[in-house]
């Protein structure tokens, strides 16, 4: 491969980078677990998979615009200090702005037009919470920063809802809730990694405000909370694959979580982390799960 072709190959791995496509992704996939949760008659599978195409834009838009003002904090922070505004690779400008606020437009037209108007205002109001809300507002000024941004998540679940049945109903505002109680454990554990950076920058991430042990129990208190309220829709009419994706991630998430209470190292809280994550994957794919087969069982 020649140098050029290499160049601009980075070049597209770091534009895409600029919008947290992994975020996007886990965002995208709420939305998909709203929509499988929830009854009422489906408008295709074209359109539901456009409003998630939707949702991750939009996700993506509110990622990139994340670190499009938060350059100067980025660059105080090892793990964020090769970020593309951080080392001059993209500059920060006007250009990138307008970039940003138009990929939102166009995400959120589509979630309109694919389902209905309910879906696209809260697929806006996720990118909205995470990008206005969390970034501009809390993130430097207050510890509940990442409390409220979990409603990003929490809107994706909506906006999935809301394109089968506008009235959401209890399955759909029970996952709502469930997404809102996992983001900050899932969050305050990778700060937890990364507590020094946060100190260094003055951010006020729960870990860096409370300590590491206070912290540990806080996360502890979401995960036995959230996993609880997880097994809840069962009773609502979801099956057995959702209630085992649920129990199973629940119970291992809750496992890691009071390893951590024992010992809040660097360690642990990374593998609370994924433990997190796992539990998300483990509660959404049960949830689509149980919608596509649920039937044969």
């Amino acid at each position: 491969m020649s140098d050029v072709t290499m160049q601009n190959a980075f070049t597209i791995r770091d534009v895409v980078m600029v919008f947290k496509p992994r975020i996007a992704v886990a965002i995208m996939l709420s939305a998909i677990g709203g929509m499988a949760v929830v009854d009422g008659a489906s408008p295709g599978l074209l359109q539901l998979g456009l409003l998630a195409i939707a949702v991750f834009l939009a996700a993506g838009s509110a990622g990139a615009f994340n670190q499009w003002v938060e350059a100067d904090l980025d660059a105080r922070m090892k793990r964020t200090a090769n970020r593309p505004f951080v080392t001059g690779q993209f500059k920060a400008g006007p250009a990138w702005l307008m970039a940003i606020v138009g990929l939102l437009v166009a995400a959120v037209v589509l979630a309109g037009l694919a389902t209905n108007w309910w879906a696209a205002l809260y697929t806006f109001l996720g990118a909205f919470t995470y990008g206005v809300v969390y970034t501009m507002w809390l993130k430097r000024r207050s510890w509940v920063n990442i409390v409220v941004g979990g409603l990003a998540g929490s809107f994706a679940v909506l906006a999935g809802a809301a394109a089968i049945n506008p009235s959401i109903g209890m399955e759909g505002l029970l996952l709502t809730l469930v997404l809102f109680l996992w983001t900050p454990p899932h969050f305050w554990s990778l700060a937890m990694v990364s507590s020094d950076d946060y100190a260094r920058a003055d951010v006020p991430m729960l870990p860096v405000v409370a300590g590491k042990q206070l912290c540990a129990w806080v996360i502890l208190g979401h995960t036995v909370v959230l996993s609880v309220i997880a097994l809840i829709p069962a009773w609502y009419g979801m099956g057995p694959l959702y209630l085992a994706g649920a129990l199973i991630g629940g119970t291992l998430f809750t496992w890691t979580s009071i390893d951590l209470v024992y010992r809040p190292d660097r360690t642990r809280a990374l593998k609370n982390f994924f433990a997190s994550l796992l539990q998300l994957c483990l509660l959404l794919g049960g949830a689509v799960a149980d919608r596509v087969f649920g039937a044969f069982i």
